[in-house]
């Protein structure tokens, strides 16, 4: 029944919406090591990102890492934190209402993160509070990985199955080698490539990493990395000739083999052979974090100068930016296809932005 033909004593009732939920990795409430401790907890408790068995991994986490990492990354996200707090949320909510203004009233947008705060089950229960009958879930890892995009389906299925009234779902597959990706990382690099002061002589694609053992047991993320890594060169490559375009993995954690090369030692390498112009670039990362702003930014430099090195620069992710939301309205309307019109003229970013603002 409508509205309009509801009895009168009927409870108010609201749906018929459609809604996108954004889905990032997630960050810590705080950059103090208590919050760190909390998030972390939550984190490396998860059975998709720490594949050892419980009853080896959680003396080794509760009585060792929880005791002493907080701290070191504390100081970390004290390096990168803004005034509105965690980069990768501020981005995340910025990214979310560029989405809403480019989509319009026809589709509710809201945002979560997978670990920490706003958590996942939370906004889904928000969304359908507010009338979302139909909900495409979009984790924002262009390249699956069972450690993210399959933990994000984990954590989405245990909030379904607390809801009495679930909401019909969707999800966004990964977009590695999506052409609107590509475009989009291609438009972008390129013209913060075209800004730098300096000509550089290799750009370095820093994925974050994985342990080998990922890979042997048939996860497709290193794959689809090196093919997102290949299809960018191919884009790139003839834009700037003298550019060398370089793979690496970030972010190594504990005493297992990781995917390789690693990007500090890329870097180190790289110095050491007399290159003294670098970019380093994370496309795998839909927004920057600490891995980009801290890791990247802060340690990587301080690697590629004490090995020689002289001029450095990071590139910025995709973010909010119009080449990205651009490229994130396309996916998205190709997976809303059936639940909304599809015919809708579309406007440019900026100016659906500035009519969203004047609302």
């Amino acid at each position: 029944m409508t509205p309009a033909t509801l009895p009168a004593d009927h409870p108010p009732v609201s749906g018929g919406r459609v809604g996108v939920l954004l889905v990032n990795l997630g960050t810590p409430d705080a950059p103090t090591p208590a919050a760190v401790r909390r998030y972390l907890a939550e984190f490396l408790s998860d059975r998709r990102v720490v594949e050892i068995p419980a009853v080896v991994w959680r003396p080794i986490l509760h009585g060792v890492i929880l005791r002493t990492r907080p701290k070191k990354s504390a100081h970390a996200y004290r390096q990168v934190w803004t005034s509105e707090g965690s980069p990768l949320a501020a981005i995340t909510a910025a990214q979310a209402g560029a989405l809403q203004a480019l989509l319009g009233d026809a589709v509710r947008v809201d945002w979560a993160m997978r670990y920490g705060n706003p958590a996942l089950p939370d906004r889904l229960a928000a969304m359908k509070q507010a009338g979302c009958e139909r909900i495409l879930v979009a984790p924002l890892y262009p390249q699956y990985c069972g450690a993210t995009t399959a933990s994000v389906m984990d954590r989405l299925g245990q909030a379904l199955a607390a809801m009495r009234w679930q909401p019909a779902i969707r999800t966004l597959p990964p977009y590695h080698d999506y052409p609107a990706y590509i475009d989009a990382l291609a438009t972008d690099l390129g013209a913060q490539l075209d800004a730098l002061a300096f000509v550089p002589q290799v750009l370095v694609l820093s994925f974050h990493g994985m342990p080998q053992r990922t890979l042997d047991l048939g996860d497709p993320y290193h794959c689809h990395c090196r093919k997102t890594a290949r299809l960018l060169g191919e884009r790139l490559g003839p834009r700037y000739p003298g550019l060398r375009i370089e793979t690496a993995f970030q972010s190594r954690f504990g005493r297992a083999k990781w995917l390789e090369p690693a990007t500090e030692t890329v870097l180190a390498a790289e110095a050491g052979a007399g290159v003294r112009g670098l970019v380093v670039a994370a496309p795998g990362f839909s927004a920057d974090c600490v891995e980009t702003l801290e890791e990247l930014a802060i340690r990587g430099r301080e690697v590629f100068a004490a090995a020689g090195g002289q001029n450095y620069a990071v590139l910025s992710c995709l973010n909010a930016g119009e080449p990205g939301m651009a490229m994130l309205e396309t996916l998205v309307r190709r997976e809303l296809a059936g639940w909304v019109d599809q015919g809708l003229k579309s406007q440019s970013l900026a100016v659906r932005v500035e009519r969203s603002r004047d609302t």
